[in-house]
């Protein structure tokens, strides 16, 4: 593998869009990242297109990519469309940095979009249905269950009944953890405070309210232990990152703002007992990532990691291993994963508050990122940041994720 370097990113405010596209949301982070990188079209010689709903909700089963990118210049360049569940985009980033890292290409455009809010809301949830095996759903629902029995939600707390199966399954693992290690409903609330709060800087985020643990704690339930603001949004949205050889770097003189891509590793869950969380599959995908970069916990700066609910991310401090297990919400009550903290996560406010357009999410981590190793990320910017990772999630296998992609990236 040669090395491969980010030069130009471009992301689309991330939100609810009735009258988007996603055409009209990939060409524009198409756009913004071409802008960002200083390079034209013809310097593209392949496209890695991520999208996880379209066929469900819109009935683009097949070529999503090339319908997606039709009349947009990019003419033959061959377009390898992804589906990985909400680890789509990351996985688009994962195939740019191989196709580049092999010498097949010199330039690689990987772009995710998705438009997920529909007229019917009840469409909108569709979306999910799909992201496990849909032959064994019972057999998962009762692993599921048996997880969730382990502590029961308090006897007055109502359910909200308007909401995706992914909740439910969040839930389930949040009450295992609460279970096995004495977490509690008020350290998954400083996770969100603390993400609503990272999100007012971030002009892109779906929404910029700051909320107290406090707030969290008292707003509508979900899926016990899990309140609203712990919860991403319906969401829709565009992001991209262009993916070249330190060849096109020195040649174009691209050097001063790329970002060199230290390790791409996916991986996808397997079967394991609930109790060994020490075998989760982000735990193995992520100590390759390390290996392969030659670097640990202790030496990254910043992180963003798929907070699909607060718990995604108590969970995902410890499996990262920038926690014990255990030690991830107090760590948040400390303040540890804030900006300002031994280690921030999720500066741009996270799934929770950013948004999670599903096939732009992963993408979206690589933008924010980018900006923070380059120092442009304004008020919400990690001081001296030069190593940064994100974790990216997708689906269902078993009883944990089906698809893990971690990406480590490190300033030039």
């Amino acid at each position: 593998m040669q090395e491969t370097f980010v030069v130009g990113v471009g992301m689309t405010p991330f939100g609810r869009f009735p009258e988007a596209s996603v055409a009209g949301l990939a060409g524009q982070a198409i756009d913004d990242s071409l802008a960002d990188a200083g390079i034209e079209r013809s310097a593209v010689q392949g496209i890695a297109f991520a999208n996880a709903t379209q066929g469900a909700l819109e009935g683009q089963h097949g070529i999503r990519g090339q319908a997606a990118l039709d009349g947009m210049g990019f003419g033959n360049v061959p377009v390898v469309n992804v589906e990985n569940a909400c680890a789509s985009a990351s996985t688009a980033f994962h195939l740019a940095h191989l196709f580049v890292g092999s010498g097949a290409y010199d330039c690689v455009l990987a772009v995710g979009a998705e438009k997920m809010v529909m007229p019917d809301p009840a469409l909108s949830m569709e979306a999910f249905k799909g992201s496990w095996d849909i032959h064994r759903r019972d057999i998962t629902l009762a692993e599921l269950g048996a997880m969730a029995e382990r502590l029961q939600p308090p006897p007055d707390v109502a359910q909200n009944e308007a909401r995706t199966v992914f909740m439910d399954i969040y839930a389930a693992f949040a009450r295992h953890h609460m279970a096995l290690f004495g977490s509690t409903q008020r350290q998954m609330a400083a996770v969100s405070a603390k993400n609503h709060g990272h999100s007012v800087g971030n002009p892109r985020s779906q929404y910029r309210r700051a909320f107290s643990v406090e707030e969290v704690m008292a707003a509508r339930s979900v899926a016990w232990p899990l309140t609203l603001p712990m919860c991403s949004p319906i969401s829709d949205g565009g992001a991209a990152a262009i993916v070249c050889s330190r060849s096109v770097v020195e040649r174009l003189g691209l050097a001063p703002r790329a970002v060199r891509i230290r390790a791409s590793v996916l991986m996808a869950g397997d079967r394991r007992d609930p109790d060994r969380i020490e075998q989760h599959v982000a735990r193995k995908a992520s100590a390759l990532a390390y290996q392969a970069a030659g670097l640990g916990p202790e030496d990254i700066d910043v992180v963003e990691c798929h907070d699909a609910t607060a718990f995604g991310e108590l969970l995902q401090s410890e499996t990262l291993g920038f926690f014990p297990f255990g030690e991830g919400g107090p760590a948040a009550e400390r303040g540890d994963t804030s900006l300002g903290g031994r280690i921030p996560f999720n500066p741009s406010g996270g799934l929770e508050s950013k948004g999670h357009p599903i096939g732009a999410t992963g993408l979206g981590q690589i933008f924010e990122l980018v900006g923070q190793l380059r120092n442009e990320s304004g008020g919400r910017q990690v001081e001296g940041a030069q190593v940064a990772l994100a974790e990216n999630g997708g689906g269902l296998r078993g009883i944990e994720e089906a698809a893990v992609a971690i990406t480590i990236l490190e300033r030039v």
